[in-house]
């Protein structure tokens, strides 16, 4: 079916407010508690999201400028988003989130009128507007989860978590080739179980390599949000049980991933 850019500007908006509610109520000490992500607190987790959103903005903008200061930021020693992180760091929480909020709009503004298909540079390959706004989505979603596991919230899972689970399915080779391995042959069946009980699938039904559970818990997975033990999902054969250790949704260095409950990060 076509991407319609719309839809996803409109799910990214829905998901930006979520994350709102949130952040509009938390105390200035609040902004500087440590979450899951370690070294990182609330107030860093906003920050990462603002700066991206303004990166990704430019490269709309101005591919040529973003072009030439992300091959200046990827030329530097050092995980870019630790180096992101530390930069903002003496921002007040109050700041970050208008910060957030500023240069979210200034993204839904930006990338709603383009064409799905453009192709716009980033700091690894270039993607496209589509694949850009179903990025960030996922990105909120993720860094939402670690500010809402750090305050101690549950979530309600919405129909929103589709789009994440499609970058999931997406990355699947990307998440063997940033962990130094051969991206794998063998499809893999995706089966999993929507907020509402729905079914949703990725793959050839007759793949020998199959994932299947619940939607959210694929999600937290594939961001690297919580460790497969911790989940009710299952994996039938090598290339599916492989995945599941090393899922990667997202750009950058290969994240180390988060350790069962109980165990020390």
């Amino acid at each position: 079916m076509p991407v319609v850019l719309g839809v996803l500007v409109a799910d990214l908006a829905a998901e930006s407010a979520d994350l709102y509610e949130v952040l509009s109520v938390l105390a200035e000490t609040e902004w500087a508690l440590e979450t899951p992500a370690r070294g990182w607190t609330v107030r860093d987790q906003a920050a990462h999201l603002a700066y991206f959103d303004d990166a990704a903005v430019l490269s709309a903008t101005d591919p040529e400028r973003f072009r030439a200061e992300a091959d200046a930021l990827l030329a530097r020693e050092g995980d870019l988003g630790e180096r992101v992180a530390e930069r903002y760091r003496e921002l007040s929480g109050v700041e970050a989130f208008a910060w957030l909020q500023r240069a979210r709009r200034a993204y839904l503004n930006a990338f709603v009128v383009l064409d799905p298909s453009t192709v716009l540079p980033w700091y690894g390959p270039d993607m496209s507007a589509a694949s850009s706004v179903t990025a960030r989505l996922m990105e909120t979603w993720a860094h939402g989860q670690d500010v809402a596991d750090t305050l101690g919230l549950v979530r309600r899972p919405t129909e929103r978590l589709r789009h994440v689970a499609h970058l999931g399915v997406r990355t699947l080779g990307w998440s063997f080739t940033v962990h130094g391995r051969p991206a794998p042959d063998a499809p893999v069946r995706v089966e999993l179980t929507g907020p509402h009980g729905e079914l949703w699938t990725w793959g050839p039904e007759d793949a020998a390599d199959t994932v299947r559970g619940p939607a959210e818990d694929f999600c937290l997975v594939v961001t690297q949000r919580r460790h497969r033990a911790d989940t009710a999902l299952q994996a039938t054969g090598p290339v599916a049980d492989a995945w599941l250790d090393l899922a990667q949704a997202y750009a950058g260095a290969p994240g180390a991933g988060r350790p069962p409950a109980g165990e020390p990060a």
